[in-house]
C-alpha cells in the first residue's frame, strides 16, 4: 500500500467517508477486500480499470456494470471512485481498495468498542507467528490453498479475538498480495492505529445531508481540529432545521430546536 498518489487516495477516502456513514462496516470491508482480490486475479480487468488513457466515466461504468448487485452500494461507490482516480501503476486501484477495506474494518471495531483489542491482537499474533517456526511455515506455504489457511485460522482464533482481528488476520494470510505475513500484519496494524487517532463526529439533521454537504462539513471540521474527522450522520425528524455536531464531549449545535430550548430556559430562569 506504499507509493499511492496522495491526491487520488484522498479522493477515494473522501468518497468512502461519505458512503460509509450508516453502512454495515463489516460487510463494506469484506466487499472491498473481495473487489481488491478480484483485481489481483483478473489482470485484464485490472489493466482496463486502471488505464490512464481511458476516460474516468468509461471505467466507472465498466465497474458499475460488472459489480452492481454483487456488492453493497457503499462498496460499489467506493470502487467507482477508485477506478475513476488517476494512478501510476495498474495495481494501485487494488491497493487503494484494500486500504479502505482495512479502514472500514477498523471503524467497525471502533463502533463496537474493540479497536484497542484489535490493535493489540494483530501485534500479538505477529509475535506468535514470528516465534513459531512450524506455524510460520504452514501459513507461508504456497502449496497450501488460501481456503485451507483461512479455515485453519478461523478455527485457531475462534472467539479468542475480536471478529475484526480474525477478518484482518485471515486476509493478511490468505491474500498476502506479494507481502510477507509480517509486513501485511504491520500494514494493517498501522491503519488500525491511525483509525484510533481519528476523530468521530456524530451529526444529527432533520433531513439527509447531500454528499457535497457532508464533504464540506468534514473539511470544516478537519480544519478546526487539525485531524481527519469521520462523520456518522443520523437523520432525526425532531431536529427542527439546522443540525448538531458532537465531537467527543463537544457539541456544536445550530438547530432551531436547540434555540427554542435555550429561550425556554431563559424564560424559566
Amino acid at each position: 500500500m506504499m507509493g499511492l498518489s496522495r491526491a487520488s487516495l484522498a479522493s477515494v477516502e473522501e468518497r468512502f467517508n461519505v458512503v460509509a456513514a450508516g453502512a454495515d462496516l463489516t460487510a463494506l470491508s469484506q466487499d472491498l477486500f473481495a473487489v481488491a482480490g478480484l483485481l489481483d486475479r483478473e489482470h485484464g480487468l485490472r489493466r482496463a480499470l486502471s488505464d490512464p488513457s481511458r476516460p474516468a466515466e468509461q471505467k466507472a461504468q465498466t465497474a458499475r456494470v460488472l459489480l452492481e448487485g454483487k456488492i453493497g452500494e457503499a462498496a460499489l461507490e467506493t470502487t467507482i471512485a477508485a477506478v475513476a482516480a488517476k494512478w501510476t501503476r495498474a495495481g494501485d486501484v487494488a491497493d487503494a481498495l484494500e486500504r479502505v477495506a482495512v479502514i472500514a474494518a477498523a471503524a467497525s471495531a471502533e463502533a463496537a468498542g474493540q479497536i484497542d483489542d484489535v490493535e493489540d491482537e494483530l501485534f500479538r499474533f505477529g509475535r506468535i507467528v514470528a516465534s513459531n517456526a512450524e506455524l510460520r511455515r504452514f501459513l507461508g506455504d504456497a502449496a497450501v490453498t488460501a481456503e485451507r489457511k483461512a479455515e485453519f485460522l478461523r478455527s485457531l482464533l475462534g472467539d479468542k479475538v475480536a471478529p475484526v482481528t480474525s477478518l484482518l488476520v485471515v486476509q493478511a494470510v490468505a491474500h498476502p498480495r506479494g507481502r510477507s505475513l509480517e509486513t501485511g500484519l504491520a500494514d494493517f496494524g498501522h491503519l488500525v492505529a491511525a483509525q484510533r487517532q481519528r476523530l468521530v463526529a456524530v451529526v444529527r439533521s432533520a433531513v439527509a445531508l447531500s454528499d457535497g454537504q457532508k464533504q464540506r462539513l468534514a473539511a470544516l471540521l478537519r480544519d478546526s481540529y487539525g485531524r481527519d474527522v469521520h462523520l456518522n450522520v443520523e437523520v432525526d425528524p425532531r431536529v427542527i432545521g439546522g443540525f448538531s455536531v458532537r465531537v467527543g464531549d463537544e457539541v456544536i449545535d445550530t438547530t432551531i430546536a436547540a434555540r427554542i430550548e435555550e429561550v425556554r430556559r431563559r424564560l424559566a430562569g
